[in-house]
């Protein structure tokens, strides 16, 4: 797909049909979080598979809305903050080199027909309990991964001039 239009059909998916994914496509969108560029190359990420198949009440305690298990697979993406390159003001760049991981894999997952839904508002303690996460680990953000049963709804966006300035503030 071209890349504006990949971007215009990407959306956040409410509703997943039980259909598997197959092997070929979450290889590739996982190799698409793998070349995401981070701070120095560091890579401080990790995502976790997760097979929704007989987990839904576990699952709906990271995230309580039904939708969540309903794809065949969810995935978690975590930082690892003592890896990640550091700003000499202190700013640790773990975030954002697992958000632009997790952007190439929502985008790579459009791509091939895959909906995602990038979740934020989750319980960090169940995803910790629930996933064996040690402490040193992060986890960022969630999206289930499979293939929608909704479709697309428009959303108002802000425009350009509101978002961009030129020079300075």
């Amino acid at each position: 797909m071209e890349f504006s239009a990949l971007i215009a059909a990407r959306y956040s998916c409410r509703a997943y049909r039980q259909d598997p994914v197959e092997d070929a496509k979450l290889r590739h969108v996982l190799e698409a979080a793998r070349l995401a560029p981070t701070a120095c190359n560091r890579q401080p990420f990790q995502l976790i598979v997760i097979r929704t198949q007989g987990r839904a009440a576990e699952l709906t305690r990271i995230y309580a809305k039904d939708w969540f298990a309903q794809a065949p697979i969810v995935i978690c993406a975590c930082g690892i903050p003592r890896d990640t390159w550091v700003r000499r003001d202190g700013k640790n760049y773990s975030d954002v080199d697992v958000t632009i991981a997790m952007d190439h894999l929502i985008l790579a997952a459009t791509n091939v027909g895959l909906g995602t839904c990038w979740i934020a508002a989750f319980d960090v303690g169940a995803a910790r309990e629930i996933l064996g996460l040690p402490s040193w680990v992060e986890p960022v953000a969630f999206t289930p991964l499979g293939y929608a049963a909704d479709t697309r709804v428009e959303m108002k966006r802000k425009p350009l001039s509101d978002l961009v300035r030129f020079e300075r503030w």
